[in-house]
């Protein structure tokens, strides 16, 4: 893989304008076809094989005017009034006339004639019923009309919002200025590391490019494929932070070899041969954690998964490809520092931050503590991890949000999450007998406000009942209601020949979460047997696999636990604006599937050093801690970058992205700081010699695989070297 990278980094520095030229006709190309393709998203999925699913599949063919796709005009009155009053009932009729009036409206009931108004006569509400089977044919159009007659409304003096499909979707790539925080702290560090204000612009430019294509890419698929808004959000937070770091890694390889005498072009074309070998391979696992996620067999998290793993294989390409041909422009200038004068510590002398924190933690009389302390610091945040409840909570914002709020103070929680009885069987007298029984005994039920009579098919032998739980479509109360007619409708069943399911968008989350949560495990064996394979090719060790497994592990967890008191317990949920309750269900597998490729990165950077000195000649602790000190800094600086760019999201318009970047920013400073930079040169140095063994009957099957450009050097080398470099590299590193 060295050669061939060698060979992409000289034509690329060789041919740096066709090189540059290709990448802004695929950037443009790109942006046109979002322009020309891009569609609206959506936050509400179909999901196969699973119960409510499949019932709402035949509710919306059987009882298409009561399971269709609705949306709400909310009213409330000032504090003390009601809506009742003449004044604001000639504004409600008015709008819900209007709205019943616009395309791809089927009907709008008003409140008066619903009764769709609360307790106290304060709130109340329209529903509106559109002539889609799904959320996502509901007509932009008409959407922004209906806000606008919901601003029309509120000249009254009432407040009004647009709720459910109602209200205006999120628009494909849509972002928020605090990312702007992140890129410019990013900017600082990526200045400090290369001393120089050109250099640490080539990352960002590297990266922007990534975010671009990549999330234009998705726009514009958007059209032809359900895409949540989140997913572009999610590609762009991965692209930017990745696509910083795997630059990173090269330019600081390249800029210390110009700096100390090797020509630039043989230097970029050797930085993309080295660096830019890790930086596939970190990439790759990225890629292949993200790809991973079709088994769990859910369409909305697969293109998620997949419209992220395109835009860090951008990325990668980018920094392979368009990286050393921007650095061709730059010619021997890299090397110069135009911010600071001092020159930046040199590693050899071992009076580095890095070299002295590795001295410490690998000393006899402070590994063991160190390794003791980070274990039990990682099991301390990892403990909440245990009491994790997951869910869908709904990404409301703008007026879906305070159309939410109105309804649960007027209502109760419950009405913004209604659950769907359906009752199907072979005789309509048995079906009506099941559907009235169930209705009957749901009303006795404390965990349920309010059941509807039951509407009947015209053209099937079935029956369909709303039933309002009294707890908020979030609450566990509503998952365990749910998990309790089902356990219960068994002789009811039986008893009439009939079939009763639970269903309703409230549902479809519930059984949603459950299946994320049962197909959890099996993904996260997965990506761990992933890294013990692909390290076990990379370092060709036994230890160094167990030791990434270890750490990857403690770190994953730790996130996980930090992520649930902060948001399911509300330790800073109000703060960010995010109510706390369940943590969104896809949380955990995104979690372990882009952690897993960001350690390995880290794990690569600092071990393969490590080893590469070892292989030298160097003694165990000398070679653990002379290569920690050659890749701190790097190191440091990419884990700092990419959390400035994960925690700047924390402050996003979108609320289900909130707490994945907070628990992306806690793995990586985990994992980063306390596992690759703490725990594991103390392992290394008690571990000693048997931390590079591997078995000699393994070593034949194991392939080599050359990240660190072994196969460069050994071409380099003089026929007469030295024995015993010579026999440890020979045994470690086979020729390639």
């Amino acid at each position: 893989m060295a050669a061939l990278l060698y060979r992409i980094g000289h034509f690329a520095y060789r041919r740096r304008w066709t090189v540059l030229i290709a990448w802004l006709v695929i950037l443009f190309c790109a942006v046109g076809a979002d322009k020309a393709f891009s569609g609206a998203t959506s936050d509400s999925f179909s999901i196969p094989g699973i119960e409510a699913q499949q019932a709402m599949d035949t509710a919306n063919k059987d009882f298409a005017s009561s399971a269709g796709v609705t949306g709400s005009l909310v009213f409330q009155a000032p504090s003390g009034q009601k809506v009742t009053a003449t004044a604001y009932q000639d504004a409600i009729d008015q709008a819900t006339a209007e709205a019943a009036k616009l395309p791809g409206v089927k009907k709008a009931s008003t409140p008066f004639a619903a009764k769709t108004i609360s307790a106290d006569g304060r709130t109340a509400y329209t529903t509106i019923t559109f002539d889609a089977t799904t959320d996502t044919d509901v007509p932009a159009a008409t959407q922004t009309q209906l806000e606008s007659i919901a601003t029309q409304a509120s000249h009254s003096g009432l407040t009004v919002a647009a709720g459910g499909n109602a209200a205006t979707t999120s628009s494909v790539g849509g972002g928020s200025s605090t990312e702007l925080i992140g890129v410019l702290f990013a900017l600082l560090v990526l200045i400090i590391a290369f001393r120089s204000l050109v250099a640490a612009f080539l990352p960002l430019a590297t990266a922007l490019m990534a975010v671009g294509i990549g999330t234009t890419a998705i726009g514009a698929l958007s059209g032809v494929i359900t895409l949540s808004s989140t997913a572009p959000i999610l590609a762009s937070m991965l692209g930017l932070a990745v696509g910083i770091d795997y630059s990173l890694f090269i330019v600081s390889r390249h800029q210390n070899q110009v700096r100390g005498g090797m020509d630039p072009h043989e230097s970029a074309a050797r930085a993309v041969a080295t660096s830019g070998g890790a930086v596939v391979f970190a990439g790759a696992t990225v890629v292949i954690a993200l790809s991973a996620l079709f088994v769990v067999n859910i369409p909305f998290l697969t293109v998620m998964g997949l419209g992220a793993a395109g835009t860090v294989v951008i990325a990668v390409l980018l920094a392979i490809t368009l990286l050393p041909a921007l650095l061709g422009f730059m010619g021997p200038r890299i090397a110069k520092s135009r911010v600071f004068r001092k020159p930046a510590p040199n590693p050899e002398t071992g009076r580095t931050v890095g070299a002295r924190w590795a001295r410490k933690v690998t000393s006899p009389k402070l590994r063991w503590p160190a390794i003791a302390g980070v274990i039990i610091a990682l099991l301390v945040l990892a403990a909440p991890s245990l009491k994790m409840q997951l869910g869908l909570p709904q990404d409301q914002q703008g007026s879906a949000a305070q159309a939410a709020t109105m309804v649960s103070e007027g209502f109760g929680p419950g009405y913004n999450g209604p659950l769907l009885i359906l009752v199907t069987g072979d005789d309509k007298a048995q079906v009506q007998t099941a559907a009235e029984e169930t209705a009957g005994q749901l009303a006795k039920t404390s965990d349920v406000a309010k059941v509807a009579k039951p509407a009947y098919a015209k053209t099937a032998d079935a029956a369909l009942l709303t039933v309002t739980p009294a707890s908020g479509p979030n609450d566990q109360a509503t998952t365990d209601l749910v998990n309790g007619i089902r356990a219960e409708r068994g002789t009811l069943e039986q008893s009439t020949h009939t079939t009763i399911d639970v269903t309703g968008q409230t549902a479809i989350n519930i059984d949603l979460s459950a299946k994320l949560a049962n197909a959890l495990p099996k993904y996260a064996l997965t990506v761990v047997l992933l890294a013990m394979i692909i390290l076990l090719l990379v370092f060709r060790s036994l230890a160094v696999p167990l030791k990434a497994m270890l750490g990857f592990v403690l770190s994953a967890f730790a996130a996980l636990g930090a992520t649930v008191a902060a948001f399911q317990w509300g330790w800073i949920a109000s703060a960010v604006g995010v109510q706390s309750g369940q943590l969104l269900s896809i949380l955990p597998t995104m979690l372990l599937g882009i952690l897993f490729g960001l350690a390995m990165d880290y794990e690569v950077f600092l071990v393969s050093r490590m080893r590469e000195e070892y292989v030298h000649g160097s003694e165990p602790g000398d070679a653990v801690r002379g290569g920690f000190a050659h890749s701190a800094r790097v190191v440091t600086a990419a884990a700092l970058i990419m959390i400035s760019v994960f925690t700047s999201f924390i402050a996003s318009n979108e609320q289900t992205i909130k707490p994945m970047a907070f628990a992306f920013a806690v793995g990586v400073f985990c994992d980063a700081f306390l596992v690759r930079m703490t725990l594991v040169p103390a392992l290394l140095s008690v571990l000693g010699r048997s931390a590079w063994w591997l078995p000699k009957w393994l070593g034949r099957i194991v392939p080599t695989v050359d990240i660190e450009g072994a196969s460069l050097h050994a071409a380099q080398r003089e026929p007469s070297g030295s024995g015993g470099d010579d026999t440890r590299e020979q045994e470690l590193v086979p020729a390639s």
